[in-house]
């Protein structure tokens, strides 16, 4: 199909990839349908390895639709994004999670912020991260991203459900998201890292995306497989390796995720690595702390997201 181009009203397709969340799932579309930005919305919300619930289509109305899917791609949320982009015809393309919340003007300041940049192909927002009662802001301090800021930090804030894209760029010069990195994890880096090798990424900085953390996240407690896409990152942009801070930062993560796995050796190993790039690397020290039996990791989990913050 052709996307839709109408630069007086654009189109904006929203992929919702999910998995057995009903209630936040709900909370999270009607967040999407009343945004205030005068587009049209064809919101896509692709199961995965669940039963469709043909119900959810009963929100959308009028230009504003709501469609659902179930993934036919690599199970996980590469393979469900996929599905959605390749489902829609729309100048854009949104990610948000199913239990992440945006806010009432998040598309207006994208839409508006990609009027006075044009060239862009990539425009995203800060967040709000919630955790147990407590929320805070992880703001970029910056306008506008480059491949050098995404290799020295995986700049969190540039979050998954803030992303909004060219259709057109998804399916040519920057490519779909990558289904080949384990359990999906890092997917959005890497396509971040792919797009700003090309140009750099306009950023709204604004927290207009409420991120929840904590037992709702499919990824909180997975540690092997963040080692496991942490070390395909690794090789698949050998840059983060190039850059001391990047690498000391990776190096520190795969050391904190094989003690948590309680592989002693391998996180003597990797905070080794990230301490002779960077001596102040404090993941390095956390993982040493775990490793040596004197604080379980999820205590230091739950203290980092309490301030919103991940190792």
């Amino acid at each position: 199909m052709t996307a839709r181009t109408d630069t007086a009203r654009p189109t904006v397709g929203v992929v919702v990839p999910t998995h057995d969340r009903p209630a936040l799932l709900r909370e999270t579309l009607q967040a999407i349908l009343d945004q205030d930005a005068p587009v049209g919305l064809d919101v896509v919300v692709v199961f995965d390895r669940s039963t469709p619930d043909h119900s959810l289509e009963e929100l959308g109305s009028g230009d504003r639709r709501v469609r659902v899917l179930a993934n036919d791609r690599t199970p996980g949320l590469a393979g469900n994004r996929n599905t959605g982009i390749l489902a829609l015809d729309t100048e854009w393309v949104a990610f948000c999670d199913d239990d992440d919340v945006w806010a009432p003007g998040k598309l207006r300041a994208q839409l508006g912020r990609a009027r006075r940049h044009p060239e862009a192909d990539v425009v995203t927002t800060a967040i709000r991260v919630s955790y147990e009662g407590t929320e805070s802001d992880r703001l970029a301090g910056q306008d506008r991203v480059r491949h050098a800021d995404l290799l020295r930090s995986r700049m969190a804030m540039l979050h998954s459900s803030t992303l909004l894209l060219r259709r057109s760029a998804l399916l040519g010069r920057l490519g779909l998201v990558d289904e080949e990195i384990p359990g999906s994890q890092n997917e959005d880096w890497d396509l971040l890292l792919r797009a700003a090798e090309l140009q750099p990424i306009e950023h709204v900085d604004q927290p207009l995306v409420l991120v929840r953390w904590g037992r709702s996240s499919h990824f909180s407690r997975r540690f092997q497989t963040l080692v496991d896409s942490l070390e395909y990152m690794l090789r698949r942009h050998p840059g983060i390796a190039g850059d001391d801070r990047g690498a000391a930062r990776v190096f520190g993560q795969l050391a904190f995720g094989s003690a948590a796995l309680r592989r002693r050796r391998t996180a003597l190993h990797w905070a080794g690595r990230a301490l002779r790039r960077r001596w102040t690397e404090p993941r390095a020290f956390l993982a040493l702390a775990v490793a040596s039996g004197l604080v379980p990791a999820e205590s230091i989990l739950a203290v980092l997201n309490r301030r919103g913050r991940g190792v």
